[in-house]
């Protein structure tokens, strides 16, 4: 049984071939093409038959390979006159002739103009992922502030993820650290209240940050509604970037205050004046001026590009972050400026204002749909001078920066992983290793989890969790609950890539331990017909000393590797990120857990009735101890399930019926 490893008698290197279909390192024209079978004529035939069902219309085509798989996703002005272009494969780049000759079907969307095929373009490469297009590949959501306005008392908060609750949004901002600054200089500009509503509820007289004039105390009616109203106003001006006039409001108020002698008044503006120029204070030089706007600079080098943005809002800096488009290595910085801006705005509203060290291809139609999405007019500036100049070359060196680092580190994995290889064993350096670790507590609350690593380094949106769901097992016993995770990996895998063509496959599998979980894996290996995939086992070293490690491959007795050799610490970060990932994965599903309420266990209880139940009493003993009609009066329980609530807490009290 080959798993991997090259048989004793074999001298030969057999050469790997990739199965991922990611096109950044290497990009299509470096890969080897998935069905290099099949004949470039057979796509052009496919293309050219499509044609015949297109008009001269806008709109946006896609090309599948057989399995339905979508290779490429392109807007066009002329349909028609755009995808003509793919019947003559000699005079496309090695990369388009692998895409064409892929190509099985095609689909197509008209639109009724080429703003809105760009749109739609952009929106389905981000959903789709296509092989061979421009990719922005981020998996991190920005958090943004939000005004609420599902209550008669606004509240300012920290919002990250879907947009689901009432409201106003403002931002992105880079961080969690920027958001929580600049709420912090929010309240103490505009006190208004950030407790939740059920705290709010519960209120009788005003919180600590009263005191220390962080809120208006709206809960102990401390201001009228008209004037928390105008609190709400001058926050949502602010971040909507009317800084400027918001500021003049505040001085005028403040110089009335003085005139009148009422000093205290006039010393609370001063504070609030202070407080908003703590949030616009910005480091960045040539950032004078700009309310709402992004600054956005592309880099290119190696074949590789990096694109950093620096975010601007009502006037403050609120940081920046650095991306990684995936491409091929032919790709025009303008093209990727275009393909990463469609992208980029395609899940978050664009700034008025958008500031460029490079144009992007079709610069008037991404202008156009940026504005026809943010329903504002947007432009795209290129600073040829003075402060933006300045800022724009700040944001471009950042750029070269962060790309340089990213290289250094691919080349250190990717020598890594060379290491590896020889170390280990195997025909050639994996491309895509999955590490496994269990955590749990005698048993309980029981987890699973697996980390990805690549030549490119930790692929964190691969990683995965597992909640053990058998109930046969015995309590801590790691071996099945190791098997019941790589059982569930694997039969997935083969049920969704059962050619090993889309990526889904791993070269390498580690798990952490020694013989015995090294046999419960081959068990699942063997269970599931799988005999040429290369699995080791790690365990720890006597008194779990990092660096005794020993390692457990089938058909060779455990060895360790030098104490000094960096493939240990390479493997040894490994096991130890996968063992960090599932202990984490532990201690959330463990918290969840206690923090469950024993209203979760009554049938009909769902969120809503939960919260009015605990606003209404304060606990949840307060309700398991409350009279049946002290629970028929909360608001939104009814007679029915006061009753069974009251039965379940006390079924002592049951009414006995006779039979």
């Amino acid at each position: 049984m080959n798993r991997g490893y090259p048989e004793p008698q074999e001298e030969k290197v057999v050469p790997y071939q990739s199965g991922s279909d990611d096109a950044a390192d290497p990009g299509p024209d470096e890969a080897e093409p998935t069905q290099s079978a099949r004949p470039l004529a057979a796509g052009v035939a496919v293309i050219q038959a499509f044609l015949a069902t297109l008009g001269d219309s806008p709109g946006v085509y896609r090309m599948l390979n057989g399995r339905g798989d979508v290779l490429y996703v392109g807007k066009a002005k002329n349909l028609k006159k755009r995808v003509v272009a793919y019947t003559k494969p000699d005079r496309q780049a090695l990369r388009i002739q692998r895409m064409i000759a892929e190509t099985a079907t095609m689909e197509v969307v008209t639109t009724r103009t080429e703003v809105e095929a760009l749109l739609l373009e952009s929106t389905l490469i981000k959903s789709l992922g296509p092989r061979y297009n421009i990719l922005l590949k981020d998996d991190k959501t920005f958090p943004h502030i939000l005004i609420t306005a599902d209550h008669d008392w606004p509240q300012v908060v920290k919002h990250r993820g879907a947009r689901t609750r009432a409201g106003e949004y403002f931002g992105p901002f880079a961080s969690a650290g920027s958001v929580n600054q600049a709420l912090a200089a929010l309240q103490r500009a505009f006190l208004l209240r950030s407790c939740t509503d059920s705290v709010f509820a519960a209120r009788t007289r005003p919180c600590l940050l009263f005191q220390i004039k962080r809120c208006s105390a709206p809960c102990a009616d401390r201001i009228s509604p008209e004037a928390y109203r105008e609190l709400v106003d001058g926050a949502r001006a602010f971040l909507s970037g009317q800084s400027q006039k918001i500021r003049h409001d505040l001085t005028a108020r403040m110089e009335t205050a003085s005139e009148a002698l009422e000093f205290e008044e006039a010393a609370l503006y001063r504070d609030r004046l202070r407080a908003l120029a703590r949030v616009q204070a910005s480091p960045e030089s040539g950032a004078e001026g700009l309310e709402n706007a992004d600054v956005v600079a592309l880099h290119q080098a190696g074949g590789a590009s990096s694109v950093q943005v620096f975010f601007f809002r009502a006037g403050c800096h609120c940081g920046n972050r650095a991306y990684f488009p995936s491409h091929s290595r032919d790709a025009e910085a303008p093209e990727v400026m275009a393909a990463f801006l469609g992208q980029f705005y395609a899940d978050r509203p664009p700034p008025p204002d958008i500031l460029l060290n490079i144009a992007p291809a079709e610069a008037g139609i991404v202008a156009e749909a940026l504005s026809e999405k943010a329903k504002h007019k947007v432009t795209l500036l290129l600073p040829k001078r003075g402060d933006r100049k300045r800022l724009i070359d700040h944001a471009t060196d950042n750029a070269r920066d962060a790309l340089a680092r990213r290289l250094a580190e691919s080349g250190a994995w990717r020598q890594l992983l060379d290491g590896v290889a020889t170390a280990l064993g195997l025909d050639a350096p994996p491309q895509r290793i999955e590490v496994y670790d269990n955590s749990h507590i005698q048993g309980s609350d029981a987890v699973g989890a697996m980390i990805v690593a690549g030549p490119e380094g930790l692929l964190k949106s691969a990683w995965r969790k597992f909640n053990i769901r058998s109930t046969t097992l015995t309590p801590g016993d790691d071996f099945g609950m190791m098997r019941e995770v790589l059982t569930r990996r694997l039969s997935r895998a083969q049920k969704e890539d059962p050619d090993r063509e889309r990526g889904h496959w791993p070269d390498l599998i580690l798990v952490d331990g020694g013989q015995g979980q090294l046999t419960s894996a081959l068990a699942v290996l063997e269970e599931l017909g799988i005999d040429d995939l290369a699995i080791v086992g790690i365990a720890k070293g006597p008194d779990r000393d990092a660096g005794r490690e020993r390692f457990f491959i089938p058909g060779r007795e455990p060895f360790m590797l030098p104490l000094r050799d960096p493939v240990l610490y390479f493997l040894q970060r490994l096991r130890d990120e996968a063992h960090r990932f599932a202990i984490g994965t532990h201690r959330a599903r463990r918290s969840q857990g206690l923090v469950r309420s024993t209203l979760d266990e009554v049938t009909g209880i769902g969120a809503r009735r939960k919260k009015a139940l605990l606003t209404h009493f304060g606990s949840a003993r307060a309700v398991a101890e409350a009279a049946l009609s002290e629970l028929e009066a909360v608001e939104g329980i009814s007679r029915t399930m006061a009753k069974k609530l009251h039965d379940h807490f006390h079924p002592e009290e049951r009414e006995i019926r006779p039979e």
